[in-house]
């Protein structure tokens, strides 16, 4: 099990953004490690169609496998960049279920943004993260 290094700060002097699904700062130390958009997509990267609920979910799986894929987990992301097509509260409800279901209450910083539409007719939502890999300890 990796421990999680990350540092968690929602100051007093700002609101309580974790019903929300997200904190104010992350930090971590250690490499920082890019992952592009992911969302809904089969094999071939074409959009699979399914409700908002179903390709949030779908893109979360999609993000999982890419951190995977550099030896990561969701316990190392800092920062979430979500994009929600035709944002309303529901949608938002729904967000926020999928996040506390993934990161619990150790939520990293997010930016949503409402958008008009995505790359390819048919997505609903898309998620690009910055991850840390830990540091490396010292040996000395």
């Amino acid at each position: 099990m990796t421990r999680d290094a990350r540092t968690i700060t929602n100051p007093a002097t700002l609101h309580d953004p974790t019903p929300f699904g997200y904190s104010h700062a992350v930090s971590a130390p250690g490499e920082t490690v890019y992952i592009a958009g992911q969302y809904a997509s089969d094999a071939d990267g074409a959009p699979v169609p399914g409700d908002f609920a179903a390709q949030v979910d779908l893109a979360f799986d999609r993000l999982r496998a890419a951190l995977e894929g550099v030896g990561l987990g969701f316990e190392h992301v800092v920062r979430l960049g979500t994009f929600v097509v035709d944002h309303d509260p529901g949608r938002l409800e729904v967000l926020g279920k999928a996040l506390h279901a993934r990161f619990g209450d150790r939520l990293p910083a997010q930016t949503l943004s409402g958008v008009a539409a995505l790359a390819l007719p048919g997505m609903l939502f898309e998620v690009d993260a910055v991850a840390v890999r830990p540091a490396a300890p010292d040996v000395g």
